[in-house]
């Protein structure tokens, strides 16, 4: 009964510490933002993707959840890549696509 105890509070400070690492690296991107003056749109997109959201960004996917046309999408992730929190993926062409910075990666910053 004892590895039954043991065994949910190993996984009790797994999930929290999952948890901490998450709210860390959102408040480490904000941080980074600080001195830019960042839109209502990139506002919306980042907090998505600091929160459920799943795959990799694109110029449509930023239109769609901003409400913008593809052109403001492409400015907005500019500044964004710009910025250092986003990273554009290998993939050219109609395959571009963005990810946002791990937490190592902004340690480096």
């Amino acid at each position: 009964m004892a590895w039954l105890v043991f065994g949910c509070l190993e996984r009790a400070i797994v999930s929290a510490g999952e948890a901490l690492g998450a709210v860390l690296h959102k408040a480490k991107v904000w941080e980074c933002l600080h001195p830019y003056a960042v839109n209502a749109r990139q506002r919306v997109v980042l907090n998505r993707m600091l929160g459920d959201f799943e795959g990799y960004l694109n110029t449509s996917k930023y239109a769609t959840l901003a409400k913008c046309s593809n052109d403001t999408a492409l400015r907005d992730i500019a500044a964004l890549l710009a910025w250092g929190v986003l990273v554009q993926n290998p993939a050219k062409g109609r395959s571009t696509s963005y990810r946002l910075v791990t937490a190592a990666e902004l340690q480096q910053v």
